[in-house]
């Protein structure tokens, strides 16, 4: 059975504004143990499947130095790669570069990620970036010159001060772009990052409200299909490594902080970088119930903008999904709709989705 692979490389070279892991400078010595460990964990869990989807993300991982991308590509060749169908590599833009990019390109990497964020300059400094739209178009330049055909980059909105004229200003340049895939992202503030230190406030939930809708309206406007709650492609350009968490199949997750889920046995990292570091890998894991199992089937497949397919869900676990969750009343109301062969989420209602997901929660009924 093929398996997707998700690996934390949890060092930059910058430190943001939004997120806690970013809080650990690049120290040469430091990645260098980190590395071995990862080495060392892959070896201990891995079972030798044949991985189909694998992803390289975090700090981000192009903060490594050349040295050591050699050394993390030789460690992920433990893996048999033979049907391995798409390769992701995030990406700071300060750190792309031809020599980094011609080795990721001559290593099997088929799609980059990219964090653009925004081009405010206010919004930058609040964030903590550096870059501008002439450093990002010639970055991109570069690595489409080199043979790069799949990349995603990000868009964060809803950041302090923002407003709907500056999110038109980024969703205009992110569209010059012609990237293949866009994810998007609202801020969300959480404690002991630097913005929750420095007391900022997030931005007013109407707010929020309008830039989703003005995102969601201006990409489908301009052929880009909303095939998940925050994501947006090209015809055939959907994240398959994504898709493997929003279908709720087993994935490995390697590395400071990652989660896993492997033989109904969903686990969590260590975010301690010397725990890791000493081989004091997990820091939780629970083996799931077929309810639990059942529960997120639905949760993370209504993420989804087709939503959950009734057949697959009765072939995986036996059962109607209408038998196992009272799912009527939502029906009822509107917020699901079933077209006879899926159930999923009406549109109107997507912005709100955590709210109608909580239903679901301990509502799988008893064998």
């Amino acid at each position: 059975m093929t398996k997707a692979v998700y690996i934390h490389i949890p060092f930059c070279k910058t430190i943001c504004s939004y997120c806690d892991f970013c809080k650990r400078f690049y120290d040469e010595e430091k990645v260098d143990k980190y590395l071995d460990a990862l080495e060392n964990e892959i070896k201990l869990k891995y079972n030798g499947e044949s991985i189909e989807t694998l992803y390289i993300g975090g700090g981000t991982p192009s903060s490594l130095s050349i040295k050591n991308l050699k050394k993390l590509f030789s460690i992920i060749n433990i893996f048999h790669l033979d049907k391995l169908k798409e390769f992701t590599f995030e990406c700071n833009i300060n750190d792309i570069e031809q020599e980094k990019s011609l080795f990721l390109y001559q290593n099997k990497v088929n799609r980059i990620s990219i964090g653009i964020e925004t081009i405010d300059k206010d919004l930058l400094k609040i964030l903590n970036r550096n870059h501008d739209k002439e450093k990002i178009i010639s970055k991109i330049n570069l690595l489409k010159n080199i043979g790069f055909d799949n990349i995603n980059v990000d868009l964060m909105y809803a950041i302090p001060n923002e407003n709907i004229n500056i999110l038109k200003k980024d969703l205009e340049f992110i569209l010059s772009l012609n990237a293949n895939h866009i994810s998007t992202y609202s801020l969300i503030i959480e404690p002991n990052t630097n913005l929750y230190i420095k007391n900022v406030k997030e931005i007013e939930e109407n707010v929020d409200y309008n830039m989703y809708n003005i995102i969601c309206s201006t990409l489908e406007e301009n052929n880009y299909k909303h095939y998940e709650i925050s994501n947006f492609c090209k015809v055939g350009y959907e994240s398959k490594h994504n898709l493997t968490y929003w279908n709720n199949n087993e994935y490995y997750g390697f590395g400071l902080g990652s989660t896993g889920y492997i033989n109904n046995k969903r686990y969590t990292n260590t975010r301690s970088l010397n725990n890791y570091i000493n081989g004091q890998y997990v820091l939780e894991e629970n083996i799931e119930s077929i309810n639990v199992q059942m529960e997120n089937e639905l949760m993370l497949g209504l993420r989804k903008i087709e939503g959950v397919n009734k057949n697959n869900f009765l072939k995986k676990y036996n059962k109607k999904i209408e038998d196992v969750f009272d799912i009527n009343k939502l029906l009822n109301k509107k917020y699901l709709i079933d077209n006879g062969t899926n159930i999923y989420i009406n549109k109107k209602y997507l912005y709100v989705e955590n709210s109608i997901l909580t239903n679901f929660i301990g509502g799988a009924k008893n064998e």
